[in-house]
């Protein structure tokens, strides 16, 4: 009988590594970026919206020539998980100007966090959101706010469990789907 020890095949749709490294982003990781960046939007958001809208999105979004434009920005801290030679994960962020429902102190924005789902499980994203920390410390942030659709109960639960609450919402737009976004903002930890 092949398998593992225990009479079990290998689940074979998670990585056979068991940790994600993170690492900030460099202009070199422009085209492999933006493709995982826009796979991970389909497939977390792509079946909500028309496709003419969806590519319209992801064409301002992450192309190549505007992930290359973001990685060297310096207000905007990209952050690359990677497992050998395949990301896992990334999270974008920035200082920018926060809606009027922020009032956080010093804030600066998580503006993108995703997680590949064979990752999903595996205390990647809760890595992740400490790298998200240490770069908002970077940016000289006291305060983290973000913007999340409404209707992702998963990743509110999730924001929930680092601290954030609810203080507003914003519209999203998705090419010209208005989407709603619920505001959600916390204290960045502070190293003691």
């Amino acid at each position: 009988m092949h398998g593992t020890a225990s009479g079990r095949l290998p689940d074979l749709s998670r990585p056979a590594e068991t940790t994600s490294n993170f690492r900030r982003g460099s202009v070199d990781d422009a085209g492999p970026l933006a493709a995982f960046a826009a796979r991970l939007y389909v497939e977390t958001f792509g079946a909500h919206t028309s496709l003419e809208d969806l590519g319209q999105f992801l064409e301002r979004s992450y192309s190549p020539a505007k992930q290359a434009a973001e990685l060297a920005d310096p207000e905007i801290v990209t952050i690359v998980g990677h497992s050998g030679t395949s990301l896992s994960a990334f999270a974008q962020v920035r200082r920018h100007t926060p809606p009027p429902c922020v009032v956080g102190e010093q804030p600066v924005e998580l503006w993108r966090f995703y997680v590949d789902r064979p990752w999903h499980g595996r205390g990647v994203a809760d890595a992740l959101m400490r790298a998200v920390h240490a770069a908002a410390r970077d940016l000289n942030g006291a305060s983290l706010w973000l913007s999340v659709w409404e209707r992702n109960a998963r990743a509110i639960a999730f924001y929930s469990r680092f601290g954030f609450r609810d203080v507003g919402s914003q519209d999203f737009w998705v090419g010209t789907d208005r989407q709603i976004d619920r505001i959600l903002l916390a204290e960045v930890p502070r190293l003691d």
